[in-house]
């Protein structure tokens, strides 16, 4: 196995871990931006109110990625697994 392989192999695991959790962060950023946005506008400076929209979003994102989240887990899985009788000669 080479240095090289290793390498490879490692940055399409890191790539796919980026790339699920920014599918997962980016929707819940933006709701947070949204209820800031309001609160500023509306001058209520409540740090709960902010907490409630953000989970629900992170949660509903989950929800609805998770089909495709568990998908791209398998594939690259797969491809570790086929590629292994590849990397040992």
């Amino acid at each position: 196995m080479t240095p090289e392989t290793v390498i490879g192999i490692f940055g399409q695991a890191l790539f796919l871990v980026v790339v699920l959790v920014a599918a997962i962060i980016l929707p819940s950023l933006l709701v947070g931006l949204i209820v800031s946005v309001f609160q500023a506008a509306t001058q209520i400076n409540e740090q709960t109110l902010s907490f409630l929209p953000r989970l629900l979003a992170t949660l509903m994102t989950i929800m609805v990625l998770s089909p495709w989240i568990i998908q791209e887990l398998l594939d690259l899985s797969n491809f570790i697994f086929e590629s292994i009788s590849y990397v040992t000669h």
